[in-house]
Order: C-alpha cells, then structure tokens, then sequence
C-alpha cells in the first residue's frame, strides 16, 4: 500500500490561519497533522500589567469573539477578588455574550460552511441549483438575509456595549451601562425582528418546533427553510459519517448568571455524562514548539521555541482533561445540556451532527436571549465594588461559540504574574500529545476521502469547517 503526504492550507473562509499534513493511501486520510501556523504572543504582552488591563487587551485576541474574551477576563479577575458581579451585571453580560455567540452561528452557517456546496464540484446534484442561489459567496439570497438580520441583532451590542467589537463595558463586578425600561423595550424589538428572520428564512417554522426535535428520525423529516436544504445535501453526500471525532465533549456552562448557566456544565464519554474537573486540565506540550513543561494552566508558561524542534509541528499546545482530549462546541453544549436530540447526534458525532447541533442552539438561544432580556430588572444596581488584590489567582470559564474558553491568571505584587488562555480552537484543533494521541480535528480526518488530482479536498474542508476554527484565538 502506497502513502503520499498532502499539505493542505491555507484554508479559505476560516477564521485565522491553518495548515494541515496529511497521509494518504488508497484514497483515504490515514493520518493528520494540524498545525496553527502563527505564534502572537498575547499571554506574554499581559505580563507585569495591571490586571484590569487584561479587559482591554484580552478581546483583541480576536475581532468575532471578543465579548468572549471579555467575560472570561472579567469572570477570572472577580475570582481573584473573590466576589460575584451584580445579579443585574451578569445578566447583561450573559445577554451581551448571547447575541455575540449568535452571531457567529449565523455567520459560519451562511458565509463558512454552506457556501461549499455552490461549488461546481457539486454540479448536477438535485440541490446544487438551489445551493448556489442561496449561498454563493457575496450573491446568496440566503447570505444577504443573514448578513442584515446580524447586524439588526447586534444592534444591542451597540445599546448596551457602546461598540462591538472590543467593549468594554463588561467589567468584574458587572457591567458598565444601565438598562431602563426604555432600553427592555428596545432589546425586546430586537429579539423579536431576529425571530421573525429565523422562522421565516432559517428555520421556516416555530423555534419551538425544532427545539423540541427528540430523534435523527425527527430531524430528517425536518422540510422546512434553509435548515431543509442543508440536511437534504448533508443526507445526498453522507455527512452523518464524516468526520466523526473522539466521542468525547466538554463544556464550562454557557452563559452563567445569578440562576447558573443556561446550558449545563460537565463532560461526557461513552455515552456517559459526568462533571468536569478544571484541575484535571493540563496543556501537553510535546508536539508544540512551546518551552517548559506540560502543566495546568494557573502553573503553566507560554514561551515559543523559535528553534522549531523536530518532532514538533504547531504553536498549539494540547489540551487535555485527565489525559484525554476533548471536542467542544455547541454541539458539545447541547450534550451536556442533555437535549435528547443532542445526545443522538453525539453518537452520530460527524459533520452533520456538529451542524445540526449548531442550528439546535441557535433555536435554543434564542429563548435564553428572551429569557434573560425579560429577567433584567432596571431598579437593581448592574456594578459591584470590587477591589482586586495584590496577591491572588482566578479562573473564568465561558462557551465562546466555538467552545470552552479559559482564562487563568495570576496577581503578584498589584501586576500579572502569569496569565494563561485555553481557547476553543486550541482543545479541537490540538496537535498529538506525548501519547501520540491526535486532537480532535487530526482524529476526525482519519478516513476522509481524498480524490485523485485534489489539493485541498472537499472531504476535509467539510470535516474541518464542521468545527468552526477560530485559528486567531488558538495560539497566545
């Protein structure tokens, strides 16, 4: 059996840069190697800073998901302190994260992933008409409708933010703008446009309607909107069995309030859900080009090895949780959460059952955004006196859309001693670990089919697009 290696990257419409290795023989993937290419040194620019400046210096990790950053900062910096932000604060916050997480749903779906399949590589296909009239890059019908009703929702960014990207209004105690009842009533109208988008171009139904889809049996019958399109190609091209990945989710709780997160906490592998251990967390760095020793993160470094070792091939470190890796996501999410017909398509675990999980919580989330807009009470204080220590050490936990997001930092002497992040991208997209076990994204690419005469094959880019990569946010 003959082998041939394939360089694949950079990869277009992915956030970030991304190169892949691959092995091939006889058609399929037999091995793959990623590598996140660009090393930018954000942990280290925080170093000897004063800690609040890690709020301002933080969410320029990355300029789709830095309400992300922002609360993970602002959720480690209150833990150093020892305080919780206002009841009122965190519901904002949690609101704000919401729209943003939203967003980048819309966007990955729209301008990501289904522009793929307008490809003429798919000519002649029963659905390829249709793909290209709704998703042809900068022409869709579907993508101009997305495009429109991300910005109106983001209106409320804007509101309650000041500006989107890079806010700063999310602070340790809370946050820093008000809500009056005028500004209920303006969020409210918000909320409601994006409904309307979302049942009638999206879903072309009740989110309720989908979000109680229990059954892979139920959602096939799914006939409805731009979600009936996807499901009809991902049914003709058999994404259900591409790129199934380790088998194993995480997720930090998304979107924590006064009442707990809106969607739970915990782990689940082999069919087993369980709770997470954060201490159990270790970044290995064996295949990294990063100096020091694996470790978790309150005692870990991030020091780039500008001799690029052999053996080593990305500036990503390994994530790993009690030694194993782990996918993240919302899909993730919505295992852990416990919806049922997350938990069929966890056993499913390829491209379709990571988009599927996406469009689930965006019918989800909408709810939670309603929810936590109704909950806000104007009357109650929306900041908390907090005063960070001279000595200490905090963790902030978020979901980013991609996934589970950490900050640990640690204070010495009124300055940042250490502050070390673990992104989304970085758990999926981890290089192999001193066991030589791949990362979720190596593993999911492990059978994909490759075509004589491709250089960046179709097969891959649907499996690695299935994730959402965010490779701007992987390395610090």
């Amino acid at each position: 059996m003959s082998e041939t290696s394939l360089l694949v990257g950079p990869f277009n419409r992915v956030e970030g840069d991304l190169e892949i290795r691959l092995e091939i023989a006889e058609g399929r993937v037999t091995a793959a190697y990623t590598n996140s290419p660009m090393f930018r040194g954000f942990e280290r620019m925080l170093l000897g800073k004063p800690p609040l400046d890690a709020l301002t210096i933080t969410p320029r990790i990355c300029g789709i998901c830095s309400i992300s950053q922002s609360v993970a900062a602002a959720r480690a910096l209150a833990d150093a302190a020892g305080i919780a932000p206002a009841p009122e604060g965190a519901r904002v916050a949690a609101l704000l994260h919401a729209v943003e997480n939203m967003s980048d749903h819309l966007t990955h779906f729209h301008l990501f992933f289904m522009p793929d399949f307008a490809r003429p590589d798919y000519a002649g296909r029963r659905w390829h008409d249709r793909a290209v009239a709704r998703f042809t890059a900068m022409e869709g019908s579907a993508l101009k409708a997305a495009v429109e009703a991300r910005a109106r929702l983001l209106h409320i960014v804007g509101l309650l933010g000041g500006r989107w990207p890079h806010t700063l209004a999310i602070q340790p105690g809370g946050v820093t703008r008000a809500v009056s009842m005028r500004d209920k009533i303006r969020i409210g109208a918000s909320l409601k446009a994006f409904r309307d988008y979302l049942e009638g171009v999206l879903f072309g139904a009740p989110l309720e309607a989908f979000a109680e889809l229990d059954s892979i049996d139920r959602l096939k019958g799914w006939d409805r909107g731009d979600v009936a399109l996807f499901l009809e190609i991902a049914a003709d091209l058999d994404l259900a069995r591409a790129g199934p990945g380790p088998g194993r989710y995480l997720s930090f709780g998304a979107y924590p309030g006064p009442d707990g997160p809106a969607f739970g906490r915990g782990i689940w592998a082999g069919g087993v859900a369980g709770p997470l251990d954060t201490g159990a967390i270790a970044e290995d760095i064996s295949h990294a080009w990063m100096l020091g020793e694996t470790a978790h993160p309150r005692e870990g470094d991030t020091r780039p090895d500008e001799t690029m070792r052999a053996g080593a091939y990305s500036w990503c470190k390994a994530p790993r949780l009690d030694g194993r890796s782990f996918e993240t996501g919302a899909l993730a999410r919505q295992v852990i959460d416990g919806h049922p017909l997350a938990l069929a398509l966890a056993d499913e675990g390829g491209v379709r059952a990571r988009v599927a999980g996406r469009l689930l919580e965006i019918a989800r989330t909408q709810r939670v955004l309603e929810a936590l807009a109704g909950a806000i009470n104007p009357a109650r204080p929306f900041m908390a006196a907090v005063e960070l220590p001279q000595e200490g050490a905090g963790e902030g936990l978020v979901e980013a859309a991609r996934g589970a997001l950490g900050h640990w930092c640690r204070i010495e002497g009124g300055q940042i001693a250490s502050y070390q992040i673990i992104a989304p991208t970085t758990w999926n997209f981890s290089p192999r670990d001193a066991t030589g076990t791949p990362g979720p994204v190596e593993a999911a690419l492990e059978g994909a089919r490759v075509a004589g005469g491709e250089d960046t094959p179709l097969s891959v880019q649907h499996i690695v697009r299935s994730f959402d990569p965010c490779m701007v946010c992987t390395v610090h």
